[in-house]
């Protein structure tokens, strides 16, 4: 690896200029090992980035998720340029909307309808106005990873500063897999759920029919069932997590790998309640912007002809079963968790709880010898080969072998020592 110079003038430059030194905390310095990681990329081609400094690097943060074919992906690139000679922004709606809304609707189960937004943020709090102006109720049962920065969500969460107090009583979690932890909530606030709003599926799959419960549950009182398909949407399927696991919600909302990385975010439902946004105000003067609907034209072109899906599915199948096979044979505790197509590398000490402490030195030794992990999930793309997969197994191996090391420096509490950065720092908790 190539000494760090640039990315460290870039970060010292960006102390006095930027708050929290990026505009998304899951990609600032802190959230990965600050002193080892590059804090700065500078392009990417396929599977692989660049930090400015010229080092490369086998990536499995995929821009937190939308990067779904591929960085500088041809077709997508095409599609983005054609569009440009054309224009970006109009003064009236562009055929585009048109053109990419029908795509969708031949793609994902249950969208009559369709609106645009440039964020997932922004369309699953476009889905939450919907429900309260539908059902005439304020209240949010909740369950997911979060990501969403909005007020109705980020009031129950660590970074709740600047949001009325207020907010927080109108959200409560309830526990995937777990049906009654909902019946109590609705219990609790009788009459007064305006919807479920929930990811259908993280890392696990649900269990006795527990989506269709929830469904059952929030349409008896009177509720609407919302998807957060922000990230499963166009990774687990074609048609996102309702056509794998055949559970339709009443709303959804989609972003992330919907453009592979421009901006763009969708909302799809049944007609009956995206008719709502006739009334509220959801309003934006950005969501026809051509270039991310030109995108997106050209995402949806290639999962309907190319085995997208099937590809990231395999691969993450190979690199799930060998990376813990390594694992165990050379008995250190580090698994990868969850689905092959979005996992998490979970590191244990010796009381079994999950360290970001180890978790840091792992990574410290794998993005040293040229693989990038994130904070978050790991994720593939259609441009990863098994030859990045073979590789990186052997990267993980090496960095294993050299955290048999750290048995010992647990003992003497001295794994600080080793590691030659910052522990990763978690963005908020809720």
């Amino acid at each position: 690896m190539k000494p760090m110079k640039n990315s460290k003038n870039l970060l010292r430059r960006a102390k006095d200029l930027i708050p929290a030194l990026s505009q998304t905390f899951s990609k600032g310095p802190y959230s990965y090992v600050e002193g080892v990681y590059p804090a700065y990329l500078s392009r990417g081609k396929g599977s692989h980035v660049f930090d400015v400094d010229g080092n490369e690097y086998i990536d499995y943060v995929m821009a937190l998720g939308p990067i779904i074919l591929g960085y500088n992906y041809r077709k997508v690139n095409q599609a983005i340029i054609q569009q440009l000679e054309n224009g970006i922004s109009f003064s009236i709606p562009h055929p585009l909307e048109v053109e990419l809304s029908e795509n969708m609707q031949s793609l994902i189960p249950g969208a009559e309808m369709v609106r645009f937004a440039k964020t997932g943020s922004d369309a699953g709090t476009a889905t939450v106005r919907a429900a309260r102006a539908i059902t005439g109720r304020d209240n949010i049962a909740y369950w997911g990873g979060g990501g969403v920065w909005h007020d109705w969500f980020t009031a129950i969460t660590s970074k709740n500063e600047g949001i009325p107090k207020i907010l927080k009583k109108m959200v409560r979690k309830f526990n995937y897999n777990d049906i009654d932890s909902l019946k109590i909530l609705f219990e609790d606030w009788h009459g007064e759920v305006a919807a479920v709003y929930m990811e259908p599926m993280m890392t696990e799959y649900p269990k006795n029919n527990f989506l269709q419960k929830v469904k059952q549950i929030a349409h008896k009182h009177g509720s609407l069932l919302i998807f957060d398909e922000v990230i499963t949407g166009f990774r687990f399927a074609n048609g996102g997590a309702q056509e794998l696991l055949k559970v339709g919600a009443d709303m959804v909302a989609f972003g992330k790998g919907i453009a592979n990385g421009m901006p763009l975010g969708a909302i799809t439902g049944k007609r009956q309640y995206m008719d709502i946004f006739n009334k509220v105000f959801y309003s934006t003067t950005y969501g026809g912007e051509t270039l991310s609907l030109a995108a997106g034209m050209a995402v949806l072109g290639e999962l309907k002809t190319k085995p997208v899906i099937k590809h990231c599915w395999n691969l993450g199948k190979v690199l799930i079963s060998e990376f813990n096979r390594i694992a165990e044979e050379l008995e250190v505790n580090i698994k990868m968790e969850g689905l092959p197509i979005r996992s998490s590398i979970i590191c244990r000490d010796k009381n079994e709880d999950p360290s970001l402490l180890l978790k840091s030195l792992f990574y410290q030794e794998t993005v040293r010898r040229g693989v990038l992990f994130g904070p978050g999930y790991v994720f593939l793309c259609y441009s990863h080969s098994p030859s990045d997969i073979k590789k990186t197994l052997k990267v993980c191996e090496t960095s294993m072998k050299s955290m048999k090391i750290v048995k010992n420096a647990i003992k003497t509490n001295s794994v600080k020592k080793i590691l030659q950065g910052n522990v990763m720092k978690r963005v908020m908790s809720f």
